[in-house]
């Protein structure tokens, strides 16, 4: 029996169906283990030894893989053929050996670029031993991520409250960003005027010309600045007659683009398809790792993971004969194109993605692949065929005009597709909406030809600021700089919008203040390391450990030794140094400069403080200097603030509503960290006497805009009686909670929804709510599936919110997914019980007689006297001491602040 292990089940699936049964096919689920979150993982003392734990999820997958090893003759270690394929097969040789399952098993390492039948046979009868040194330089990315990651992320949390993490790749990639962003407010628009004539031929067939000539002299992009320079010029052209002075023609060719790599899919998916750089690598993988096509499962497309643009010949002449009989001879080059890789190494520089059958025309798979994985097959496919396609063949046409003076000059341009080439089947980077140059035809133009003029229309322009970056730009422009490399593009971008660091709109990055705010520290404090070249530098380094030309831990030397130095050098600054030098850079941005002339860092509440960056526990924001006197706060950028609270006039600081009848004390909207919230009067006292006003959060869907006085006393006064329920009597209260809105009635709670008002819900609606609650809480079980063997008790069968689920006392247990609830049976159910109990540290207790219990009334029908009942004894309240006090303080704070702390995202992995 041979073993193969390969990441994906998918795969697991496919490669199965092409091998005898003398092979078994495992999959490991991608990597089975990984650098433990915590100090210490990496050691670059210890000559930069590395500790790996097993993933809990995998330790399943791990011991299938454990129990098949023991008894293979060969294990086939099958994982993709890139770098990080060839981390996990080391990693499963290396737990395999840990273990001591191989003994004298033969372990091979087989790489296929395509899932096909004979991809993985040639495969397997051709082995090799595993690539050193692929391995060295997976283990130099991962220590280095880890080193950057959780060495520079805790000094971010310490000086930068609320930043999330720092990477070695995604800070760069959030710098082009930030700087992008910088450059479009910096940007000063600047105006001019283009005069467009109509014109027609001496046969009345209409063009259009442009102005490029004015009294001799040619027009440069400003040549007209205002309106009156461009009335001036449209003067001239009406008092001219026109011929045509010169006509140049020349015919250009257009060559094909190379098959896609990894960065031009993602580039063209998100052109084209509007596809997000994940979304593209995901669906790509399902097309590699196969579909089933007619019962059999095939992989349609190469690995998708490559920098390489050239093709397998086999490949090559398929294309050509599909084009031949397709298309003829004229869309067929003479000898077939090749296209080289920019790629250093070898090892990575694999194949282009392209089908893995050119002749499976997209149509004829359309019906088994969802609509994402044909679009993108589609695309695929004939971006493939079309890189052996013909050139396409264009004649370019300007046309020069001038007047009897000879110094005003018109110019027309066109083009027309002589032969249209590989321009057939695919048009690389071209919106569906676009104008095509090749659209814009003359009509027969001759020199000294008369031309006739039409209306003649000056028209204002102003430059426009260099355009945001889409994920196509931003991956072609990292790209360009040699940061990271296209295999970890998706998930970096992944990584600065999960960080909140990012946001897209309308398919365009803009950077968050949260992500600004951690660029301007680094550039200030790390400024090395977010440099485009170091990083680019750093990533050939770390190509030529790939490639046999660098030593790993030599690397990892030279960048640890300047690295940690730097890190210490930050570690003694004070926040009030970090909180000046952001202040410095971002001033222009959470400060842009007032028409009117005035000082954009005065105070708009205390007209005398000055305003300035602050940091908070959450994070940074905009405060006065006058604090507390003055306690207005702000966002840092104010065109981050929601449209309805300016409306609502809290741009410039709290709102007085009025003054509250009983107590006198002003009412005020305000807009806090969290939101608005209403508030009654100010603080009062000093230091520690000093007490907190009253607040109330404004209930979700509430307009400020909305709220006056009447409406702010009544969320003050929440939470408020209902009235008391007819059944029980007890009080029902309405009241606002961290969760929202609220019913209270006894011990329930029941949250109100937003089709309800917490100000206004009357008795019944409230009697209503919490019945449907009870209702839903006491549903009766789907059936009873019998007793329990420990306790007898019943164990039932009940549908929840989460899915199915059994359940025995105060036990549940959630049926596996996509067991038939119907099919459960006794004993499953009482396994799953079990070990549900187990895991939370219970067993089913076994039954027990109850106790019998002896009341008084009892012991008088039974003939005896009950003991009169003694008055208990008073105890003097014993009285804690200070320190007694504080531990006693200090642990409930303790508890209190581990309940609400959020778990520390992992960072050693971020790029």
């Amino acid at each position: 029996m041979h073993l193969v292990i390969v990441e994906s089940p998918a795969k697991a699936k496919t490669i199965n169906k092409y091998l005898g049964s003398d092979f078994q096919v495992l999959a490991s689920y991608g990597h089975i283990r990984d650098l433990p979150a915590k100090d210490g993982s990496v050691r670059p003392d210890e000559d930069f030894a590395m500790d790996w734990t097993v993933d809990g999820k995998s330790e399943r997958h791990i011991k299938e893989i454990v129990s098949a090893a023991r008894t293979a003759d060969t294990v086939f270690l099958a994982t993709d053929p890139d770098r990080e394929g060839e981390a996990i097969s080391w990693h499963v040789l290396e737990e395999l050996r840990r273990r001591r399952v191989l003994k004298d098993t033969d372990v091979k390492r087989v790489t296929f670029n395509a899932i096909t039948k004979s991809a993985v046979m040639d495969a397997i009868a051709n082995p090799r031993d595993l690539d050193q040194e692929l391995i060295e330089a997976y283990l130099a990315r991962r220590a280095l991520d880890y080193l950057v990651g959780f060495t520079l992320s805790p000094v971010l949390w310490r000086k930068l409250p609320g930043s999330r993490s720092a990477g070695r790749v995604q800070s760069v990639a959030l710098r082009l960003v930030c700087e992008r962003e910088a450059e479009i407010e910096r940007f000063v628009p600047q105006e001019y005027w283009t005069v467009d004539v109509a014109l027609k031929n001496k046969d009345g067939q209409p063009f259009s010309g442009r102005l490029t000539h004015l009294d001799g002299q040619k027009l440069d992009k400003f040549g007209l600045k205002d309106e009156a320079s461009a009335t001036a010029a449209k003067a001239a052209i009406e008092a001219g007659a026109f011929k045509v002075a010169q006509v140049e023609r020349k015919q250009t060719r257009r060559n094909p683009a190379p098959p896609f790599t990894t960065s031009t899919l993602q580039q063209e998916a998100s052109r084209k398809l509007h596809f997000s750089a994940k979304q593209t690598m995901q669906t790509a993988q399902r097309l590699y790792e196969g579909v089933d096509i007619g019962g059999e499962t095939v992989g349609l497309i190469t690995y998708m993971r490559t920098d390489g643009v050239q093709m397998a010949p086999e490949a090559i002449e398929s294309a050509r004969g599909y084009i031949g009989r397709e298309f003829g001879k004229d869309y067929l080059p003479g000898k077939a194109r090749e296209y080289k890789t920019k790629a250093k190494n070898a090892q990575e520089a694999h194949e282009a993605i392209r089908p893995t059958e050119i002749m499976r025309h997209p149509s004829t798979v359309a019906r088994t692949l969802d609509r994402d994985q044909f679009r993108l097959y589609e695309l695929i496919w004939k971006r493939t065929v079309a890189s052996q396609m013909e050139s396409a063949v264009m004649d370019q046409v300007a046309v020069d005009m001038t007047d009897g003076s000879g110094k005003t000059t018109l110019r027309a341009n066109g083009s027309v597709i002589r032969f249209d080439g590989f321009l057939k089947l695919y048009r690389e980077d071209r919106d569906d909406d676009a104008e095509d140059e090749s659209s814009r035809i003359l009509p027969p133009l001759n020199e000294n030809d008369p031309v006739e003029r039409g209306k003649v229309t000056p028209e204002q322009h102003f430059t426009q600021p260099p355009p945001r970056y889409t994920e196509a730009s931003l991956v072609k422009k990292m790209e360009e700089l040699g940061i990271g490399r296209p295999s970890t593009y998706a998930s970096v971008l992944a990584v600065l919008q999960d960080r909140d660091y990012v946001k897209l709109e309308q398919r365009r990055f803009v950077p968050e203040d949260r992500g600004r705010v951690v660029t301007a520290f680094l550039e200030s404090f790390f400024n090395r390391y977010v440099q485009y070249n170091f990083t680019a530098d750093l990533e050939n380094q770390l190509d030529d450990i790939s490639g046999g030309r660098a030593d790993w831990k030599e690397v990892l030397r030279l960048f640890w030794q300047d690295f940690k130095a730097a890190v210490e050098d930050i570690q003694g600054l004070r926040v009030s140094d970090v909180l000046d030098a952001l202040d410095k850079d971002l001033g222009p941005h959470l400060f842009p400069s007032r028409e009117d002339g005035t000082d954009p860092r005065v105070c708009p509440s205390c007209s005398d403080g000055r305003l300035s960056l602050k940091l908070g526990k959450f994070g940074a924001f905009i405060g006065c200097s006058n604090y507390p006197e003055c306690r207005y706060t702000r966002q840092l950028a104010e065109s981050a603030g929601d449209p309805k609270e300016e409306q609502a006039g809290l741009a410039e600081g709290p709102k007085l509503l009025g003054q509250d009848p009983e107590t006198g004390k002003d009412v005020t909207l305000r807009k806090g960290p969290y939101g608005v919230y209403v508030q009654l009067g100010e603080p009062e006292g000093e230091g520690k006497q000093k007490t907190k006003p009253k607040r109330a959060s404004l209930p979700r869907g509430m307009d400020p805009a909305d709220v006056d006085l009447e409406k702010a006393l009544k969320l003050l006064a929440l939470p408020r009686e209902i009235g008391p329920h007819p059944e029980t009597g007890e009080p029902i209260l309405a009241g606002l909670g961290r969760f929202g809105p609220y019913l209270k009635h006894g011990d329930a709670y029941k949250s109100i929804g937003k089709d309800d008002d917490v100000l206004e819900i009357g008795l019944n609606r409230a009697v209503v709510l919490l019945a449907e609650a009870k209702t839903r809480k006491t549903a009766k079980p789907l059936k009873t599936l019998g007793k329990h063997p420990d306790d007898e008790g019943e164990i039932t069968l009940h549908e929840g919110r989460y899915g199915p689920y059994v359940q025995h006392a105060k036990t549940r247990a959630t049926l596996p997914k996509g067991k038939d609830p119907e099919s459960v049976t006794l004993d499953e159910a009482v396994e799953m019980i079990n070990a549900k109990a187990a895991k939370g540290g219970k067993k089913p207790a076994a039954k027990k007689a109850p106790a019998k219990k002896t009341t008084s009334a009892a012991k008088k029908a039974e003939g005896e006297e009950a003991a009169p009942k003694k008055a208990p004894a008073k105890k003097a309240p014993a009285k804690k001491t200070t320190a007694a006090k504080k531990t006693s303080s200090t642990a409930k704070k303790t508890t209190s602040t581990a309940k609400k702390a959020p778990a520390r995202k992992k960072t050693g992995t971020d790029e």
